[in-house]
């Protein structure tokens, strides 16, 4: 049986007096991770570039693909991804309100 990769994806709405220094920290806070959680992906981070008037205050975003959901699972379980999570989370305008995620499976 064949698990569906599955795509992380994660928005955020970064406070303006965050530096491009720390948000590089974060990404590669992020990026570390693949060395510890089989069936991780490389982690594609970046300010919104689109032209579309709906970003409706996020700024910044990110998405990781995983092998599986277990792949997934045990990243969003990991100490590291907790550090990680929580410094991403205090660089975000309302902290948790302003952070949106949606994950979803990857056909073939």
């Amino acid at each position: 049986m064949t698990h569906p990769r599955i795509r992380h994806c994660v928005f955020g709405k970064v406070r303006p007096d965050v530096s491009a220094a720390e948000l590089a920290a974060i990404h590669a806070d992020l990026e570390a991770l693949r060395g510890v959680i089989a069936g991780m992906g490389p982690v594609a981070f970046g300010a919104n570039a689109s032209s579309e008037p709906f970003a409706r205050g996020f700024t910044h975003g990110f998405t990781v693909d995983f092998h599986d959901a277990a792949a997934r699972d045990a990243y969003l379980a990991h100490p590291d991804h907790g550090r990680a999570g929580a410094r991403l989370v205090a660089a975000l305008e309302g902290r948790t309100e302003g952070l949106f995620v949606l994950d979803f499976e990857l056909a073939g």
